[in-house]
């Protein structure tokens, strides 16, 4: 694994990165869980903003700034639902990871902090989109040196332990 790539344990809105990438809705206009916490903990510019952006389709990824919190950008993915493996969820997963990771390359950023997209409300096994999100990652890396760190945020212990096993390989 590349050592650009790291496990944090706690909370993505305390995070002092350059952005934090927020698993969102198609409506960007907040919800539950990690994108409820981001929109609460940023205040209502950031709804205000993305309310502008008119939206994001599963798979791809928005920019915008991070105002009440201490990451400087929130990059803003769509993670798919899950549906038994059946509608192409890997590689709708996979490409939030790709895009958010290509809009902080475009964006000269240096540090950046994932949730585990698509692994709360969206049934996403957690495993598999762990796995998913390792190899899009380290895929990434191979060809993209500019990124310094990317972390890989976990609130649960299921989670954190998931992430390790990976790593370790």
């Amino acid at each position: 694994m590349d050592k650009r790539v790291t496990i944090y344990h706690g909370d993505i809105t305390k995070m002092g990165v350059d952005a934090i990438v927020n698993a969102a809705n198609t409506s960007l206009l907040g919800g539950g869980g990690v994108d409820g916490a981001i929109h609460l903990a940023a205040g209502p510019q950031l709804l205000a903003e993305c309310r502008g952006l008119h939206g994001c389709a599963v798979g791809d990824a928005k920019i915008t700034a991070g105002y009440l919190l201490p990451a400087e950008y929130v990059i803003h993915t769509v993670g798919p639902i899950w549906q038994n493996g059946k509608n192409n969820e890997s590689a709708k997963l996979r490409s939030c990871y790709l895009k958010s990771l290509q809009i902080a390359v475009n964006s000269v950023l240096k540090t950046i902090a994932f949730p585990a997209i698509s692994t709360g409300v969206y049934g996403y096994p957690k495993q598999q989109a762990a796995e998913v999100a390792i190899k899009a990652i380290n895929d990434f890396l191979k060809t993209n040196t500019s990124l310094e760190k990317i972390y890989l945020v976990t609130f649960d212990k299921q989670t954190t332990e998931i992430y390790r096993n990976l790593l370790a390989i």
